[in-house]
């Protein structure tokens, strides 16, 4: 397994350091030459011959220290060199320790919680209408991210499954009994009823030709027609006359006795055991009906569409809903010191729980993650990443060489 590429300014920042550091060790072996040719060692020439002597060591020590850490210095297999691409394992078992016991600690991390105030940052960036906004605008990506990886089929039938369950060990007798009672008490049964005799008295009126000619076909032959068109006329008009009073007497007698119906069966459905199970036989013959069969077949997918086109939508209840309670919550989360001291010890408890029960699969990540990496690639990638700080390592070591090769040959003069 091979690491991601560095980026190229960095193998150039690398190469350029590399040649300073040569560079100023081609130098001071110049300067060696220089003094050893010209000067022969004496006088002042001597000074600068121990600089120039010692700052070669210096420097080609530390080329070899600082190469030893990636490779064999020159191709050759010096015993305790090439140490990253050798003891890369253990390398990275000792960093998954350090990480796991200096960093994957709840003293550490829950101290680092603390400190951020998640909970009132959290707030106080979705009290802002534009962040809640552009979070109720992802709602989109999820859903359609979540639909994405669910099967429809499947869900299909999970759905319609639940819904059918649900309904048929439901008690439908109380749940329709406390309906009925709340229309009752609130007067739609009275509109209810009146639309229906005013939609009665219209289809009568429309149909009356046809009633007509009813008459017509059942009365005996013997009977005059004039005497057919009255007695029709009066039955008809009887009829329109009393829907009339019906509806408009809201005290009509019909209507005290429609709502006594309607209150009687609520409470029989309350107490009649027999009324309760006609009412649930119905209720399970409806659930086998082909429709009523269909339509549970196809919740999930009409739940799906509404959902999603309703996260599509910036201007949809959904959305306007979602974000309106952001905001609010966001407000929440800003000024109750309460919820955010609740927030953050959920959260705290939350950490504590993974770190206790995953630091240990953490860094083992990290160090089986470092063991299937290729020991020579390593190297080489490691030493593009600190490999241009470690080159400042050889400058020091080229002067501060010269520095202490010309100390110590003073001493030397000295005594």
């Amino acid at each position: 397994m091979s690491l991601p590429l560095p980026a190229p300014d960095r193998l150039r920042a690398l190469r350029r350091m590399k040649l300073v550091a040569a560079g100023l060790l081609v130098f001071a072996a110049a300067v060696f030459v220089v003094s050893v040719t010209v000067g022969h060692g004496h006088h002042g020439w001597g000074y600068v011959q121990a600089a120039a002597e010692a700052a070669m060591v210096g420097g080609l020590a530390d080329w070899f220290a600082v190469t030893a850490l990636f490779r064999y210095p020159l191709g050759i297999r010096i015993p305790h060199t090439a140490i990253i691409p050798r003891k890369k394992d253990q390398i990275g078992a000792s960093l998954a320790t350090f990480v796991q016991q200096n960093f994957l600690t709840h003293s550490v991390v829950g101290e680092r919680l603390a400190a951020a105030e998640i909970p009132r940052r959290a707030g106080d960036w979705l009290a802002d209408p534009v962040h809640a906004t552009r979070v109720a605008g992802e709602a989109e990506a999820i859903l359609n991210a979540a639909s994405s990886m669910l099967r429809d089929d499947e869900i299909r039938a999970a759905v319609a499954g639940y819904a059918d369950r649900r309904i048929r060990s439901y008690d439908a007798a109380p749940l329709v009994s406390r309906v009925v009672i709340a229309v009752c008490d609130s007067g739609q049964h009275q509109v209810a009823l009146t639309a229906a005799l005013r939609g009665l008295s219209r289809f009568l009126d429309v149909n009356r030709v046809v009633f007509r000619r009813r008459l017509t076909e059942e009365s005996p032959e013997w009977v005059p027609n004039w005497v057919d068109d009255r007695l029709f006329n009066r039955l008809f008009s009887g009829v329109q006359s009393f829907l009339a009073d019906v509806v408009a007497d809201p005290d009509h007698d019909l209507r005290v006795q429609f709502d006594r119906y309607l209150r009687d069966y609520a409470q029989a459905l309350r107490d009649d055991p027999a009324k309760a199970r006609a009412l649930d036989a119905a209720k399970l013959n409806l659930l086998e009906h082909p429709e009523v069969r269909g339509w549970l077949g196809n919740l999930w997918g009409q739940l799906k569409s509404r959902l999603l086109a309703a996260a599509a939508d910036p201007e949809s209840e959904l959305r306007r809903t979602l974000e309106s309670t952001l905001v609010r919550f966001g407000h929440s989360l800003k000024t109750n010191a309460e919820l955010q001291a609740r927030l953050d010890g959920w959260l705290q408890r939350g950490v504590s729980h993974i770190l206790h029960r995953y630091s240990d699969d953490i860094a083992e990540l990290i160090s089986g993650t470092v063991a299937r990496w290729d020991a020579n690639d390593t190297g080489r990638r490691l030493e593009l990443q600190v490999g241009r700080d470690l080159q400042f390592i050889r400058v020091n070591g080229t002067v501060v060489g010269s520095m202490v090769g010309v100390l110590i040959y003073a001493v030397g003069q000295l005594l």
